[in-house]
């Protein structure tokens, strides 16, 4: 085990910690909580390369770590009256059918990369999930924007998968 997988361990592991403020109705505390765990993302990334860290669990571990963290707090924020249950369904399916897809991709040693679109999506999930945790105006819109963007970035996958499939079988 490295230290950048400890880290992205500890980001799992204090997920709860996040929803149980939700619970208690300390949402500026979990809204901080939140979005540390959200920008340790790229703590743990910069260590595995700054002291030649990066290994398999981690690539593994990292972005089901960002998928646990936004999917449990999404699923939360619904329970409490705060976001749609929709948008939520629709973000969740999306987060599954990519990782599934990245599984497959790693079967065949292909690394599939967050895409540019992807990384809007991330930032633009992360502003949406605060905006509700604090009941701001427009957090609703703000979270259709993220499924509108995910369903992008989602499709580019399956696209860019497909493609790679074709030339693999040819």
């Amino acid at each position: 085990m490295t230290l950048a997988n400890y880290v992205t361990l500890g980001r799992i592991a204090l997920i709860p910690l996040i929803v149980a403020l939700l619970y208690l109705r300390l949402n500026g505390l979990a809204v901080v909580c939140f979005l540390i765990l959200s920008f340790s993302d790229a703590i743990d990334g910069y260590i595995a390369r700054r002291f030649n860290q990066v290994s398999d669990l981690g690539k593994f571990l990292d972005p089901l770590a960002d998928k646990v963290l936004v999917i449990t707090v999404l699923i939360a924020l619904v329970s409490l009256g705060k976001a749609d249950a929709i948008a939520v369904m629709i973000l969740t399916a999306r987060e599954l059918a990519v990782q599934g897809l990245r599984i497959n991709a790693a079967r065949y040693r292909n690394i599939i990369a967050a895409s540019p679109i992807a990384k809007w999506k991330t930032a633009v999930q992360i502003v949406a999930i605060a905006m509700l945790m604090l009941r701001l105006p427009y957090a609703g819109l703000v979270l259709w924007l993220a499924v509108v963007l995910s369903l992008l970035s989602g499709g580019a996958y399956f696209w860019q998968s497909r493609i790679s499939q074709q030339l693999r079988s040819s």
